[in-house]
């Protein structure tokens, strides 16, 4: 007789269920101090781990898309995802890290070919505002910032996020005193910078004069060593990404930009160095230098040679040698 009232196994769509119920629970009913809150909490960060295995499987077995494609369809019916980012806060640390795996994977999920986090995510841009003032809070920042990144995977939430007047935000952020924030904040500014190559083309074309006045001012003239470096790293990634070619003669084509970059070839890191060369090569390579750029050049040549001669790899690159002569011989046939 035993058996006939054994429980049906979970569907994936059920974990979802419990764990949208437990976190209405948990987000009405945080202020009270009984055990059946804190019953509820544990609850839920079980449910969590639960659902963290059937979207990533584990050592002994693999995901089954049929499963995860059930979850993920359920996950996004109603607001769950609204509801996790929302009680993140009140998780303990081992619950903020499954929620953020869970969040993370779901973005990659399709159900019928469709992105249905995508979707959602269009549909209620102002959880991107609240992931983005995360940075603004220690205990959350790492977790949000995770799962910003995943959400601007998908082009038209990292055309939001750029258009937002939040971007001014980041060159805050990329400063804090926190060394892991100011990392993370940096690590999601250079994916809105560098992942969807037409949108970035298109959104520095249309804000040029404002980013790079606070690009140049900011990061690459930062007092922070790390700050410079990581900034001019990222500035050669997008000057000398393809798409962005009318952005980088325009870039190259200012005596100030000049400036700022035969400073940081000055500076005593090589690291700074060899990645402010990448950047400087590209206003000596433009075949129609404005006179200032010219003039500039000329009177610092016989100090940028010295300069540049001085400035060599740790291992032999004949890429960088081969670029280095010929900036050199640029600058020589220059009167």
């Amino acid at each position: 007789m035993k058996g006939l009232f054994k429980s049906k196994p979970r569907t994936p769509a059920d974990v979802v269920r419990q764990a949208r119920d437990l976190l209405v629970y948990v987000d009405l009913n945080w202020n009270s101090q009984d055990a059946k809150r804190q019953e509820k909490m544990a609850e839920l960060c079980k449910n969590l781990r639960e659902l963290k295995f059937i979207l990533y499987g584990n050592s002994e077995s693999e995901p089954i898309a049929e499963a995860c494609a059930q979850l993920t369809q359920e996950f996004f019916r109603e607001n769950t995802l609204r509801l996790l980012i929302i009680c993140l806060p009140k998780f303990n640390l081992e619950g903020r890290k499954d929620a953020t795996q869970v969040v993370a994977n779901l973005q990659r999920q399709q159900v019928h070919s469709r992105l249905i986090a995508s979707e959602y995510l269009e549909a209620n841009k102002d959880l991107l505002d609240l992931l983005i003032s995360g940075y603004e809070d220690m205990d959350i920042a790492l977790h949000y910032g995770a799962m910003l990144r995943e959400c601007i995977r998908h082009q038209s939430i990292a055309r939001y996020v750029l258009e937002s007047d939040h971007m001014k935000k980041f060159f805050d952020f990329i400063q804090l005193p926190n060394f892991d924030i100011a990392s993370d904040a940096y690590a999601t500014f250079k994916e809105l910078m560098t992942r969807h190559k037409s949108t970035v083309a298109e959104y520095l074309s249309k804000n040029y004069e404002w980013f790079f006045t606070e690009f140049n001012s900011r990061l690459l003239s930062s007092p922070n060593y790390i700050t410079r470096r990581q900034a001019v790293k990222l500035l050669g990634d997008m000057l000398l990404d393809r798409s962005n070619s009318a952005v980088m003669v325009r870039y190259v084509s200012s005596k100030d930009n000049l400036m700022i970059l035969m400073n940081l070839l000055r500076e005593s890191s090589k690291n700074i160095q060899i990645e402010a060369f990448h950047v400087f090569k590209l206003f000596v390579a433009n075949q129609n230098k404005p006179p200032e750029i010219i003039s500039i050049l000329t009177t610092n040549k016989k100090k940028l040679l010295r300069l540049l001669q001085d400035i060599k790899l740790d291992k032999e690159d004949e890429q960088f040698e081969g670029d280095k002569a010929q900036v050199i011989r640029e600058i020589e046939a220059l009167n």
